[in-house]
């Protein structure tokens, strides 16, 4: 049984950091995708960033890309997001997913196993 569990989330102020942790178990965490996605109150859940099976390709939406890096230790079966320079539209429950492929992928239909998710609340 494929578990996610994220940590990491909280409270901070505009232009602060946070790095949100994703710990893995179940299966070989090393072959498959894994991912961030997003919800904010009222909103759908939208991909965040994405980073291929070995690590070596990654994909992040444009709201993201240059603030925020996304990385993987499969050693410890856990990814990762550093999140910088935060702004109060970050706000959101950040998921972590990892689906049957090694490719990494923005599209949600790719990821088969989701987190429970982490808040995080950025102020002005």
């Amino acid at each position: 049984q494929v578990q996610l569990v994220e940590s990491g989330g909280g409270l901070v102020q505009a232009g602060g950091s946070l790095r949100l942790s994703c710990a893995a178990s179940g299966r070989t965490f090393s072959n498959y995708v894994m991912g961030w996605f997003r919800q904010a109150p009222g909103k759908e859940r939208d991909c965040v960033a994405s980073i291929s099976s070995k690590g070596g390709f990654t994909l992040y939406s444009d709201s993201v890309k240059g603030r925020f890096t996304i990385s993987r230790d499969n050693a410890k079966n856990t990814v990762y997001l550093q999140m910088n320079s935060l702004k109060p539209e970050d706000t959101a429950d950040y998921y972590c997913a990892t689906g049957d492929s090694p490719r990494s992928s923005c599209s949600s239909g790719e990821y088969r196993y989701w987190g429970q998710g982490t808040q995080v609340t950025v102020s002005s």
